[in-house]
């Protein structure tokens, strides 16, 4: 089984991660900003990534660093639970319709973390979440994790409908990248042997 833990302790957040790349989709998720967990819910349900999140943050400040390290937490979790990344298919794409809204998601487990976010938000929050934090979770996941990942609402008005198929469609995008590739389970699915931009 692909799972990892993952600690990181600041000044201004606690948080513990645990994943489980080959789950059922099963969630446990605390970080003190409502719509953060039901986000994080919707990524491991529609991903079958089983995933258990405790955040302590300086929410008295504002879900900045909660939202960001938590990110980061995730990300660095799929990342150890990938390993060397020996087997998986690599890329997902994913196109997510929500009522009036269409997303596009694509990734790539190249371990070389790019993001490009086309999300254009039309009111300043969400529940308790300043809209802007959507991006630093976003890039948080892609930095820690190794993805390269393209994120697209390709028309939308209702920002909920946005942000939630951001999730959905990142979750099913991860669901197809991480898997087994029955055909070539023993190999990196890279032609340089490794993937990642290291030398």
């Amino acid at each position: 089984m692909r799972q990892a833990k993952v600690e990181r302790n600041t000044k201004e957040t606690q948080i513990t991660v645990e994943v489980n790349l080959d789950g059922t989709g099963s969630y446990d998720v605390e970080t003190g900003l409502g719509f953060l967990d039901h986000m994080l819910e919707q990524l491991s349900r529609h991903s079958l990534i089983d995933l258990k999140v405790r955040a302590n943050g300086d929410l008295h400040i504002d879900g900045h660093h909660t939202t960001e390290d938590a990110g980061l937490a995730i990300g660095e979790a799929i990342r150890q639970a990938l390993g060397e990344r020996t087997g998986i298919v690599r890329y997902g794409n994913a196109v997510v319709p929500m009522d009036e809204t269409l997303t596009r998601v694509a990734l790539d487990l190249s371990d070389r973390p790019y993001l490009i976010w086309k999300v254009a938000f039309n009111r300043p929050k969400l529940g308790d979440m300043d809209t802007e934090l959507f991006r630093e979770f976003f890039q948080a996941i892609s930095q820690a994790a190794g993805i390269t990942l393209h994120v697209e609402v390709l028309y939308g008005e209702n920002n909920h409908h946005m942000i939630e198929g951001c999730f959905k469609a990142l979750a099913r995008s991860l669901r197809q990248a991480v898997e087994i590739d029955s055909r070539r389970a023993d190999v990196v699915p890279s032609t340089k042997g490794v993937l990642g931009g290291s030398l």
